[in-house]
């Protein structure tokens, strides 16, 4: 079975997939994926909905802080660390890209706080840009499916499921990959007899 043929498996059992962070604007996009980081979305579900509120745009956010922004997002992990990193993000929008959320990989990545993986959420979901990111849940699902390598890193996953995906599928692919990675193929547990992909699953292989 190759790669699309595997999406298709997916899209079968989860055919509404899509992000799930709450959002109503490319930068509040931006700042939940940011929050998202060593967490879960639907704990940034949580805390995010009074935080835009409250500062719903860059200008707002730039303007507050960072002992502002914490109250708000104090429920989440390294949550100092991540009040610093919207406050400067926030900044970084207002100074140099007049409030507006950059479509570039370049541009993205010299945001605070902002690495590969979120700017290919931000390029995908805000702007449509044909692009995979790799967070934890499609690393995790790559490699059980033999899609990558267990030694690969992210980077190297991405490029891999670039090579192996119609570039059309990117964007839902990604989706797919993370609620089958979030909702079936779990870390821990996996719920190995609703698998279409046991027969060639190499977790047992590598995971001990």
């Amino acid at each position: 079975m190759n790669a699309n043929e595997i999406l298709d498996e997916m899209e079968k059992i989860f055919p509404n997939a899509k992000c799930e962070l709450y959002h109503e604007s490319a930068f509040q996009l931006i700042v939940a994926v940011v929050l998202s980081a060593q967490t879960t979305d639907a704990m940034v579900n949580k805390v995010t909905p009074a935080l835009f509120k409250a500062y719903p745009t860059a200008e707002k956010m730039a303007e507050a802080t960072v002992s502002e922004l914490e109250p708000y997002i104090k429920r989440i992990g390294l949550y100092r660390n991540k009040a610093r990193s919207i406050s400067n993000l926030s900044k970084d929008l207002v100074e140099r890209y007049h409030g507006q959320v950059p479509y570039t990989y370049k541009d993205l990545m010299s945001l605070a706080g902002v690495g590969r993986k979120t700017a290919n959420v931000v390029r995908s979901v805000a702007f449509d840009i044909p692009s995979f990111a790799v967070d934890t849940h499609v690393n995790r699902v790559s490699k059980r499916l033999g899609l990558a390598k267990y030694n690969d890193s992210v980077e190297k996953v991405e490029e891999k499921l670039k090579r192996k995906i119609d570039r059309s599928r990117w964007n839902q692919g990604h989706h797919d990959f993370i609620f089958f990675g979030r909702y079936l193929c779990h870390s821990r547990n996996p719920e190995c007899e609703r698998c279409p992909f046991k027969s060639f699953c190499k977790k047992d292989k590598y995971e001990k």
